[in-house]
């Protein structure tokens, strides 16, 4: 956390491939609907901007969307299962004693090899996921390929009818880290900061397990926002305007406000797919940057700062160039 150069710049780590998974059921946000919902609502939520989400069925369990979004990314990176040597998968919403998911999605991708195990960080998660496994590289020069996985069904922790349900989302995202990165690309840093402090900020207790935000979560968030990019650019020697794409966990149209004023990032660098697929918690960050790949936004050369917050309270991204 007190470090003041980047991570992992000469680590010769690239995030190789990406991949997503969406439910088969979309939900429609009815047109013109934008429900009143109460005084913590209006904070925090604001005008209803979603307007369509995709709910998970009982099959589609975290371990069987994020096999499926495993698999594109391997696809993408070129990369067979039987050559993963770390799978970390990120879940705060089907959260478990035992077992945990990791072992199990591996098991059903076929890489039955690599050592696999699960991170929370709520939807910090892939950022977290992400940091660990470039952490365990150094530890295991063998080691060439990684899977950061992140699967979430969000709408089983938002309170039936509340205004809530309407803009949060089930799907899974992938990516593989690798080594072999050019120089000057691949991985450039990444930064995970933890603050007790703030642990009410956003909670989910026993015995519903909906979860409740604080009124002041996005003037909260936008603060962690703005210490995380300043130390984030500090490291790194980076200028917001070098950065060619902002991918942030989309917690609220407003949250999403307050960070682009606060952090002058123009709206057209600045990528969510929030108002098609809602909050998607840990996953929202991966399933971007699969979009963007495929549609080909992403292109080699590009600088990627992926910021987020999550319950705990936790900030952290990364900043990475194809």
């Amino acid at each position: 956390m007190h470090d003041e150069t980047s991570l992992w710049r000469e680590s010769g780590l690239r995030l190789s491939g990406f991949g997503h998974y969406y439910p088969r059921l979309l939900v429609e946000n009815e047109t013109g609907d934008d429900p009143a919902g109460n005084a913590v609502d209006e904070a925090v939520i604001g005008r209803l901007d979603v307007r369509s989400r995709h709910v998970a069925d009982e099959e589609e369990t975290p371990a069987y969307m994020g096999v499926r979004a495993a698999r594109a990314a391997l696809e993408q990176a070129g990369v067979g299962a039987d050559e993963v040597d770390l799978l970390v998968f990120s879940n705060w919403t089907d959260r478990q004693f035992v077992p945990e998911w990791g072992p199990h999605t591996a098991h059903l991708l076929g890489a039955d090899r690599a050592l696999a195990f699960d991170v929370c960080g709520a939807c910090t998660g892939f950022v977290h996921g992400v940091q660990t496994a470039a952490a365990l590289f150094g530890a295991h020069a063998t080691w060439r390929h990684a899977l950061v996985v992140s699967s979430e069904r969000f709408s089983r922790r938002v309170r039936p009818g509340s205004k809530g349900e309407l803009i949060v989302g089930d799907a899974a995202g992938a990516a593989v880290l690798s080594r072999g990165a050019e120089p000057d690309a691949g991985l450039w840093d990444s930064l995970l900061i933890s603050d007790g402090s703030g642990r009410e900020t956003v909670t989910v207790y026993p015995p519903n397990g909906w979860i409740k935000s604080s009124r002041e979560l996005v003037s909260i968030a936008a603060g962690s926002h703005a210490d995380l990019a300043q130390r984030m650019l500090a490291r790194s020697g980076t200028k917001m305007d070098e950065i060619d794409w902002v991918v942030p966990h989309p917690g609220t149209g407003q949250l999403h406000t307050a960070v682009r004023e606060r952090l002058s990032i123009p709206e057209e660098r600045f990528i969510t797919n929030y108002e098609t697929v809602a909050n998607t918690g840990s996953a929202s960050v991966p399933i971007v940057l699969s979009e963007m790949s495929r549609d080909g936004r992403l292109k080699t050369g590009d600088l990627c700062y992926t910021p987020t917050v999550g319950s705990g309270w936790y900030y952290g991204g990364l900043l990475f160039r194809v």
